[in-house]
This record gives structure tokens, C-alpha cells and sequence, in this order.
């Protein structure tokens, strides 16, 4: 009864772990897509609105989903009490803070990264042009990540299963 019981516990972990892995993929593909809907609402607050970076974060931040908003929200609220560090400062921290509460690989980072170095720094039209060049490379990872999902999820799906009846064969 005993080695029953062990054999389904180590199973169902195994199982649970494949699951967990199927869902970071799918869970990625949706993040990137809410960064881009957040970047692309940044970029409709500093050109349309005229608003402020520190403003401009938050509404930024109440529109998008977690953990994405995270980044979003701690920029602006560091922004607000900014104590002479840059905006590139607190974007950079954001990021470190906050990024691995996401599913998200290094190339989305790099990318989301890059950005912070030129936010706050210059004229709307010039912001216009970094936002729109991190939409369209976090677009190219988004395809890719696409299908990374289609080709991997169903796969480790399986793959937890198996390993953990593999196992549990091994070991009886």
C-alpha cells in the first residue's frame, strides 16, 4: 500500500512539473503581447496626451494585466520620488526587480532593456521612434515565442507523465 502510494505521488509530480513547464510557454507569448499593448499605450499617452513620463507610466500600469503592470507601476512611483536617480535608473531596477515574475526569456528583456535608456531623456517624437523600434523586435520575439509554444507545450505536457512513470518503473 505504501510503494501504491509513493508510485502516485511521484506521478502526479511528475506530471504537475510538466505542467508547469507547458504553462510557462504558454504563459510567455501572452506577456509579450501585454508589454507590446502597454508600450503601444505609453506611446498614445506621450504623443496624444502630452502627459508626463511619471503619469504616463501609471495609466500605462492600471490598463495592463500582472506581472506586466508591476514594471510599469514601480517605475512611476520611483519616478515620483526619484531622489536624483534617472528615469533609466528606475526602469533598470524595475526590470531587475520585477522581470522575473514573468515568463518572459533574456531577448524580451534586452529589448524592454534598451528602451530604458532613452525614456525621459528626450522630445515625444524622438520616444515615438525607441517605442516604436522595441514594439516591432518584442513583435519578432513574439513570433518566435508563438512558436516555441505550439511546438513545445503539448510536449512537456506528455513528457511529465512519461518521466514520472519511467521512474516509478525504475523503481518497482
Amino acid at each position: 500500500m505504501l510503494k501504491l502510494l509513493g508510485a502516485m505521488m511521484i506521478l502526479l509530480s511528475a506530471t504537475l512539473f510538466g505542467f508547469y513547464q507547458a504553462q510557462q510557454y504558454s504563459r510567455r507569448p501572452k506577456q509579450i503581447g501585454d508589454i507590446i499593448r502597454a508600450l503601444q499605450r505609453l506611446e498614445t499617452e506621450i504623443v496624444y496626451g502630452m502627459t508626463p513620463l511619471q503619469e504616463a507610466l501609471m495609466k500605462v500600469a492600471k490598463s495592463c494585466p500582472q506581472p506586466v503592470n508591476a514594471i510599469f507601476r514601480h517605475t512611476a512611483e520611483e519616478l515620483g520620488q526619484a531622489g536624483g536617480r534617472s528615469a533609466q535608473q528606475i526602469w533598470q531596477q524595475s526590470l531587475q526587480e520585477h522581470w522575473k515574475h514573468t515568463s518572459m526569456k533574456a531577448g524580451e528583456q534586452d529589448i524592454v532593456r534598451q528602451l530604458g535608456f532613452t525614456l525621459g531623456l528626450s522630445d515625444s517624437v524622438d520616444q515615438v521612434k525607441h517605442l516604436r523600434l522595441a514594439i516591432q523586435q518584442l513583435q519578432g520575439e513574439l513570433d518566435s515565442s508563438e512558436e516555441e509554444r505550439k511546438r513545445y507545450e503539448s510536449m512537456w505536457r506528455s513528457l511529465g507523465l512519461l518521466m514520472g512513470a519511467l521512474i516509478v518503473i525504475l523503481m518497482y
